[in-house]
């Protein structure tokens, strides 16, 4: 696994992967995932977008008491931490009613589609001045992507890049 940066946006995948809740995800990547977390969350900073809708997502997805996993605990820094600035950014994004879904968002370079769930992440990563990369596990549509996203200043970590790898060349019949 390369370096985890301890800035970042974290997509929510991550926190799931962390309590082992993807199915597909190797032990590697479990650890993986509660690694980077742990890490960010003693060392680091976290973007999320104004509006909360990141942290609303981690909450429908994740327990807020912070057990009984890595991904469960990160929610609970993330509630404890979300206001003041000083660990956690809390990026401005502008609704639009297009593909972007923010006009903070540049639109899609061209084979990339961007996903209504995903645009939120995308968006605070495009939106912050210091544009901060987007950890990702799982999700294997971004797996395609990486070059097309670094064109409108969005970087993606994968933690989990075998994993990606193999689940997107299943997905894509490489």
């Amino acid at each position: 696994m390369s370096e985890i940066p301890l800035r970042c946006v974290i997509d929510t995948n991550v926190a799931l992967t962390a309590n082992g809740a993807a199915e597909q995800a190797s032990s590697e990547c479990v650890a993986n995932s509660a690694r980077a977390l742990l890490q960010v969350t003693r060392h680091g900073h976290l973007f999320v977008d104004d509006a909360g809708e990141i942290v609303a997502e981690y909450m429908r997805k994740l327990n807020p008491r912070g057990q009984p996993g890595p991904g469960d605990a990160f929610l609970k820094w993330v509630l404890d931490h979300q206001w003041g600035g000083k660990r956690i950014t809390r990026v401005p994004l502008t609704k639009a009613g297009d593909a972007r879904g923010y006009e903070e968002l540049p639109l899609p370079p061209e084979g990339v589609t961007y996903d209504p769930s995903d645009r939120k992440f995308l968006a605070v990563s495009a939106a912050s001045p210091e544009r901060p990369p987007i950890l990702q596990a799982l999700d294997s549509k971004w797996w395609g992507w990486p070059a097309a996203l670094e064109e409108i200043g969005v970087k993606i970590v994968f933690l989990c890049r075998d994993a990606i790898a193999e689940k997107y060349a299943e997905k894509m019949g490489k």
